[in-house]
């Protein structure tokens, strides 16, 4: 991601606007020629809302009834971004009842109305590819019961969009937005009357995008779970429109949708959520499952690594680690300081989660989902295992990892009764001379998991730099906390005269976390970080504290169900589904 306040940006912004002026003095499109399905999915709950007045976006909840989404007074770029693509018109069409389709109609020809002359700040290509999917898709329930005029309006800003959005993908960032200005290229150019012209350039520009930006693993360089989610998503969109218009997919496009299927389907929870990891979150619900189902690739990859995470799975517990070692460079932007952090999913139930991204919350809470501390994971002396690189001119959004570890070195065996997990990063040589080696092991049928986090200095020149750090500290230690941040739906209590904490599941599991008594144990506040949620959710972490005063320090510890869960436990109660709190 280039620097947002440099003069290439700038003049990036500033060509979008001069082309989405001369784009919208155009009088092309004149109806559909073909219209693909609508595969989009949206919340029939936070459709409601719209249509009440409640708008919520990017961790701001405006209630208004009465007063159209472009009259909110919110002072956010981000909140602006969100409404500008127009992707809650998915939620308004799960409704679909009349108060639904009235707010959608009237806020699309209020949008035309008012920056359909190329004004406003959702003339980049990425939101313009959002919010032309969106309109084709949703037409139907647009166009019921309009006019003439109206409809020629609706038809003309859509062909203004596409010229523009034809002539300006090029110019957006690599990777997820030139994906949605592509694939808003391709179900333009299939659907509107005139536009066909557009199609061939846009599969071509598909094809070099899905060779550049998917690897051979079936990952994205940002290493983010949810974005590899929506990149997958437009990438069978977009393969369904033109199939059913009687084209033929790229073999990159294709192949891509083929390597990116099996990745998802390793980085998904036994609750069908993704793992949070690098700035992403769970999914949109539903938007997963439907995605895989859309591809008909069954396939998963064996228990290994996908994307550089590493997946324990057995009975109804999944457990997935960061094993490999953080994106670089641009692809840091929002990356977080995960090495070796995991989750552990039982059934439907998250257990032991990582904060999330903050990004919704600001800047400061934005920081602190980065930080090691918000991981599932071991931080040292204050230091997390990667740090922040300077704002700069481009302010916190540009803040890229920085001093990450270069060494992740993974090993993934048999144990005598399950399967293990071996890894080690040296986030901490370069501060502190010390080495973090973690071993997971999860029984067969998932019945608990035993882990070992050792800290060590391995070489000559890194026991040196420890001996400088014990200094430091005045011979007193350097310390240390291993961090399991709990889901807030469980409930957790320091059992067994604090030796033990107790997570009991709304399903009605009780696990066990145990230790060697090496480290302090403590049940601390933690928190939730959710975009979907106005503010973070309050929860606990467990915490094993201490300090490493020799070469090498070893702490071990367990998870463990009380008692074994019944074959057919009924898990229906899902309260997290309520996005008003």
């Amino acid at each position: 991601m280039s620097n947002p306040d440099g003069l290439s940006a700038r003049w990036t912004r500033f060509m979008h606007r001069v082309h989405a002026r001369i784009s919208a003095r155009a009088r092309p499109a004149t109806g559909f020629t073909s219209m693909p399905e609508p595969r989009t999915i949206g919340s029939f709950a936070k459709g409601r809302q719209l249509a009440a007045g409640n708008y919520q976006f990017a961790g701001h909840l405006v209630t208004t009834p009465g007063t159209p989404i472009w009259d909110v007074e919110v002072n956010d770029p981000v909140f602006w971004q969100d409404v500008h693509g127009c992707a809650w018109l998915d939620d308004l069409a799960a409704v679909g009842d009349v108060p639904a389709r009235h707010a959608a109609q009237d806020w699309v020809w209020l949008w035309i109305d008012r920056f359909g002359a190329g004004t406003g700040p959702g003339w980049t290509p990425d939101l313009t590819g959002r919010r032309l999917i969106r309109w084709i898709n949703h037409a139907l329930l647009l166009l019921r019961g309009q006019e003439g005029d109206r409809s020629q309006a609706f038809y003309r800003s859509l062909g203004q969009q596409t010229i523009f959005l034809a002539r300006r993908w090029p110019k957006t960032q690599a990777g997820l937005p030139r994906f949605e200005a592509l694939t808003g290229v391709i179900y333009a150019g299939l659907a509107l009357d005139g536009m066909e012209s557009h199609v061939a350039p846009a599969c071509r520009g598909l094809e070099r995008e899905c060779a550049e930006q998917v690897n051979e693993e079936g990952g994205i360089p940002t290493r983010n779970p949810e974005e590899l989610l929506e990149v997958f998503t437009l990438l069978t969109w977009a393969a369904a429109a033109l199939s059913e218009a009687g084209y033929t997919p790229g073999p990159a496009h294709i192949g891509a949708i083929e390597r990116i299927a099996p990745t998802l389907r390793t980085l998904r929870h036994s609750d069908g959520g993704l793992a949070r990891f690098h700035g992403g979150g769970r999914g949109l619900e539903g938007r997963l499952d439907h995605a895989l189902a859309e591809s008909k690739i069954r396939s998963r990859q064996q228990d290994g690594l996908a994307m550089g995470f590493a997946r324990l799975s057995s009975g109804r517990t999944s457990i997935i680690v960061d094993a490999s070692v953080p994106p670089k460079g641009a692809a840091s932007v929002n990356a977080h300081a995960s090495t070796l952090a995991f989750e552990l999913t039982s059934g439907r139930r998250p257990v032991i989660v990582n904060c999330g991204s903050g990004a919704s919350f600001g800047a400061e809470w934005r920081r602190a989902g980065r930080a090691t501390p918000s991981h599932s994971a071991l931080s040292l002396d204050g230091f997390s295992s990667a740090r922040l690189g300077q704002g700069g001119r481009g302010g916190w959004r540009e803040e890229r990892l920085v001093d990450a570890p270069t060494d992740v070195p993974i090993q993934m065996s048999h144990a005598p009764d399950g399967l293990r997990f071996q890894g080690g990063h040296n986030g901490f040589d370069r501060t502190h001379g010390l080495t973090h080696a973690r071993t997971l092991e999860l029984a067969f049928e998932g019945r608990g998991m035993v882990g070992e986090d050792l800290l060590v200095a391995l070489e000559e020149d890194a026991k040196r730099r420890f001996d400088d750090a014990l200094d430091a500290h005045s011979l007193q230690g350097v310390p240390y906390q291993i961090r399991f941040h709990l889901h807030p739906e469980t409930d957790s209590t320091i059992d067994m005269g604090g030796a033990a904490v107790s997570i009991a599941l709304k399903s009605g599991e009780i696990w066990v976390f145990r230790h060697d008594a090496v480290a302090n144990l403590t049940l601390e506040p933690s928190v939730y970080l959710e975009k979907t949620r106005l503010k973070p959710r309050a929860t606990k972490q467990i915490v094993l504290s201490g300090v490493a005063m020799e070469y090498a320090t070893r702490i071990r510890w367990s998870l463990a169900k009380a008692q074994e869960s019944a074959v057919a436990i009924r898990d229906l109660n899902r309260d997290e589904l309520d996005l008003t709190t």
